[in-house]
């Protein structure tokens, strides 16, 4: 995550009920003589968690399981990630700390935790769409034949949800553009559902959850905050003030650029064609739907 020279701490927080189980998780770390792991705290206090961190991966959140409707997972996790901001906003860095949001609904957990650390600048904040560029770019490699080195100008749009939409009107395959070389109903009928519900694939036949391509996204995405992209294009979902006529306030996935100061930017003035802003204003609109449904952790 952070290259091969870099020293690491590690604090990690769990429930008070799974905390023996962490205990194992650390002895194994340690066991594992990793060159640049100094150190690893376990704790069920979010506060010493989060003292001083200049990462924090938040990754747990609670699942939806059977018979649990939308606005119900919603609401325990606001008071999940609320709780966790205000943990931040005590112990964090302000400038220095900055948050990436795994958990699901990932956008709106990155909206509650942030509202609820006003010490923490909003562009210190993102959740993490970079599991579904990497299905994405995936598929488009399997469809194409292409190496995904040859892949760039890639874009997931909105949520981390089944609205997503996983755009490839701008995208590069080498010099030209993959528009010409997919045809539209593959796009439209395999492409973009195949994306959006890769998750829930993934659930059927595993029986849990995406782990091992979710942890190597969140490993990709803070070593992109942490050293740049070189201009090229990822995505993940940011504080919107406005750009492509987003509601200002929400977190929704842009195509964005990381600079080597750990800055983003998104990518600005691209035309978007009536199919696609039809997409985008729909997983927009889920956006806003789940960000009425928290107000109570917004005020």
């Amino acid at each position: 995550m952070f290259g091969p020279k870099t020293p690491v701490i590690l604090q990690l927080l769990e429930l008070p009920q799974a905390l023996n189980a962490l205990k194992g998780v650390q002895m194994e770390l340690v066991d594992c003589a990793f060159p640049t792991l100094q150190k690893v705290i376990i704790t069920d206090k979010p506060e010493q968690a989060f003292e001083e961190v200049d990462y924090a991966l938040l990754i747990g959140a609670q699942p939806r399981t059977k018979g649990m409707e939308r606005g119900d997972l919603l609401l325990k996790n606001a008071e999940i990630f609320a709780t966790q901001g205000k943990a931040l906003n005590k112990s964090g860095k302000r400038e220095g700390t900055r948050v990436y949001v795994v958990g699901n609904p990932a956008n709106t957990n990155a909206l509650i935790a942030s509202h609820n650390a006003p010490n923490i600048p909003t562009k210190n904040f993102l959740a993490m769409t970079r599991l579904d560029h990497n299905r994405g770019l995936a598929k488009i490699c399997e469809k194409t034949g292409a190496a995904l080195s040859d892949i760039s100008r890639f874009i997931i749009w909105g949520n981390h949800s089944a609205t997503q939409y996983p755009d490839i009107s701008h995208t590069l395959i080498k010099d030209r553009l993959a528009i010409d070389l997919i045809d539209q109903k593959w796009l439209e009928t395999t492409f973009i559902p195949g994306v959006q519900q890769r998750g829930a694939e993934i659930i059927k036949a595993l029986g849990s959850s995406s782990a091992a391509s979710a942890a190597s996204a969140a490993i990709e995405g803070i070593h992109d905050w942490h050293f740049g992209t070189a201009a090229e294009w990822t995505s993940a979902a940011v504080y919107s003030s406005g750009d492509y006529g987003i509601t200002p306030g929400i977190f929704y996935s842009y195509p964005v650029v990381f600079n080597d100061q750990r800055a983003w930017d998104i990518v600005r003035n691209l035309p978007i064609s009536p199919f696609s802003a039809e997409k985008m204003e729909a997983t927009h609109k889920e956006l806003l739907q789940e960000r009425d449904g928290v107000t109570k952790y917004l005020q």
